[in-house]
């Protein structure tokens, strides 16, 4: 087979923790499977996860009683019903098992000491005994929005440990992975998807990959707000961006954007919720501790969106510390001791010795809300099957699976990837196993050639254009500074004013660098456009979202309103199109009807129709957009709540 154009049975773009544990999935089944991956595995962005992955186990005393139902009922609160409830319970229901099986691939889990124990809740030290039949098991920290102690921990480097073992799993299977290589356009053709074109950004070639099965597994898209996320650099969103060209493929809830409330001030780099799960405070210029005023009952443990709210109106209200860099707060662990932030939060400690000079024990933590996490993605159904396009999956951040809804309880991401990778790597298998590979081998080198076409078309461009990275410090200032934790809709449309200029200066931008083998200008000049498309997609959906419903938080429509916006965003771009098209589907069916959360404000528009009337009506409304149910997958575990846009 030409270099130019391998074939394989699955192909797995992106080597974080979803599209490996995806990958193995699929490899254990007995098919070929090729990761393609920016960076190598061991260096994607799942090893920045710090804080713990949400699994209800109930090892310790303050876990017990947890189970999968109380998880679920967690996380459908934390998604301010926003998300799909059937997911949701899949998700809640698995993660036990996922956690178990890292442990036996190598996951050194922190472990129940049996005894008498000292920990600090809600700024008072504790001594707890915890079971001596207990000690051993995994251990759990307190996370905010949930009702038990559940996050499951590796000290704070849970991400890095999880991605070792998952990688050293991929290496023992013998996956074959293609790293520093760059997936830049899907190959498809009436409905069904064939792999993707890649460039290696080594050499700056392209070549074609066809596949019976292709599965997106890129991250988040948070660098379309520039310097403010704590997002790796990598994570520019060109998963969604592949899927959105094909014109059919749609993405959901992209308005949806989480903001941590703990990033290193100014540098951004995450300072873990698990900080504030192990009793660390949050204080203002004066040295107070507003959450205990802002939230009585949760306090700094309140959901993500709920806490970075308090801490921007602190800030704006004048209690932020000022400096150069704009204000910040005061994260404060000092009380936690020497011995704890060495060897639980150690991470931690070195993140403030090596980027800010700090030491924790003894320095408050300056810190500031920036955006971490991305709700929406892919639009797929509950096997991870991408709307409108067989063939095609996602899973992880990339994804829009859509058990998140509008805000995400820290902890479930880092679950969500193994979790995910579990279920969509098991469909992808039963859905190569009775598939062939039936492509003409003209479409994919027509895709290849389009892609070079891009290439040798910046590198021709002459004048004195825009630089573009110019245009991305751009987009990244009017996403922070108008799509960010509180919107109006004079900022928003302001904001879908800019980006569409941005838009158009991109199309004249011209390259300093004219190289065209490794060229890292031209492989981010390459990105642009999507990711301007990436930001037009997320002020658009924010714009016409006239509610406040989690992160996504409207000034001018601050009630969550469950009698018009019970419902999914769905985004398409068609080709040639110049503007995104927006519709509508509902949450899916409800189990745990929309009422208050335990934490931030408690008004909202309530549902107009009883909760068996909604979902009686769901099918029918769903018909209305045109969906239909569907279970095209063998073995598949879900029939009636199974969503795909009819092309």
């Amino acid at each position: 087979m030409s270099s130019e154009l391998i074939s394989t049975d699955v192909l797995v773009i992106g080597g974080g923790l979803a599209g490996e544990r995806c990958a193995i999935e699929a490899a254990a089944a007995g098919h070929d499977v090729l990761i393609l991956s920016l960076v190598p595995p061991r260096r994607s962005h799942s090893c920045a996860a710090q804080g713990g992955m949400q699994a209800a186990l109930g090892n310790c005393v303050k876990a017990e009683g947890d189970n999968p139902t109380v998880h679920f009922l967690d996380t459908v609160r934390g998604s301010d019903w926003g998300a799909d409830q059937e997911v949701a319970q899949i998700f809640t229901e698995e993660a036990p098992i996922a956690v178990r099986e890292l442990a036996h691939l190598g996951v050194p889990w922190t472990r129940v000491r049996g005894g008498k124990n000292s920990y600090v809740i809600k700024g008072e030290r504790v001594e707890i005994e915890e079971s001596i039949e207990n000690d051993g098991l995994i251990m759990h920290r307190d996370f905010g929005g949930t009702a038990k102690w559940r996050a499951c921990y590796a000290a704070a480097a849970t991400g890095h440990a999880a991605l070792y073992a998952v990688d050293s799993e991929v290496v023992r299977l013998g996956i074959t992975v293609r790293d520093r290589a760059e997936a830049v356009e899907l190959i498809h053709e009436g409905g069904r998807c064939w792999g993707a074109v890649a460039r290696c950004l080594r050499t700056g070639k392209h070549f074609a990959v066809v596949a019976k099965a292709t599965v997106i597994a890129t991250g988040g898209y948070g660098r379309i707000y520039g310097q403010y996320t704590t997002n790796a650099t990598i994570n520019e969103g060109m998963g969604a961006v592949i899927a959105m060209n094909t014109g059919v493929v749609p993405l959901g809830n992209m308005e949806a954007i989480q903001f941590h409330p703990t990033a290193l001030a100014p540098s951004n780099i995450l300072v873990t919720e698990g900080c504030r799960g192990d009793g660390a405070y949050l204080l203002d210029k004066d040295l107070h501790r507003f959450m205990v005023d802002a939230e009585p009952a949760k306090q700094e443990l309140a959901s993500r969106d709920v806490v970075s709210r308090h801490m921007k109106q602190r800030m704006r209200d004048g209690k932020g510390v000022d400096t150069p860099y704009g204000p910040h707060l005061w994260l404060d662990l000092r009380h936690l001791g020497e011995q704890h932030l060495t060897t639980k939060l150690r991470e931690v400690w070195e993140i403030c010795r090596d980027f800010a000079g700090l030491n924790p024990v003894n320095d408050l933590i300056p810190v500031q809300p920036t955006q971490h996490y991305s709700m929406g993605g892919v639009r797929v159904n509950k096997d991870g099957q991408a709307y409108n396009m067989a063939g095609l999956f996602a899973a992880g951040e990339a994804a829009c699976w859509d058990m998140h809804g509008f805000n995400r309880l820290g902890g479930n991401s880092l679950a969500e990837t193994v979790v995910a990778g579990r279920i969509v790597g098991r469909r992808v298998a039963e859905f190569v196993a009775t598939s062939s590979l039936d492509v003409q081998t003209g479409l994919a080198f027509a895709a290849k050639a389009s892609a070079e076409q891009r290439a040798i078309a910046w590198l021709g461009r002459s004048g004195a254009g825009p630089s573009v990275y110019a245009i991305r410090n751009a987009m990244g200032e009017t996403m922070m500074g108008k799509v960010g934790i509180f919107r109006t809709g004079g900022e928003l449309e302001e904001a879908v004013a800019e980006i569409s200029a941005l838009l158009a200066d991109c199309d004249k931008a011209v390259l300093r660098s004219k190289a065209p083998g490794m060229n890292p200008e031209l492989s981010f000049a390459l990105r642009l456009k999507g990711m301007l498309r990436l930001a037009l997609v997320t002020a658009k959906g924010a714009l016409l979202r006239t509610e406040s419903r989690g992160a996504h938080y409207r000034s001018d429509y601050p009630l969550r309103n469950d009698a018009e916006w019970l419902s999914r965003t769905l985004a398409r771009w068609p080709a040639d199109a110049a503007e995104p098209e927006f519709s509508y589907e509902p949450v899916g069916e409800i189990d745990l009807p929309p009422g208050h959360r335990g934490y931030g404000s408690d008004e909202r528009i309530e549902m107009t129709e009883s909760l068996e009337q909604y979902n009686d009506g769901v099918y029918e409304r769903q018909a209305k957009h045109g969906r239909l149910a569907t279970a095209e997958l063998p073995g598949s575990r879900l029939r009636r709540g199974d969503w795909k846009e009819l092309v």
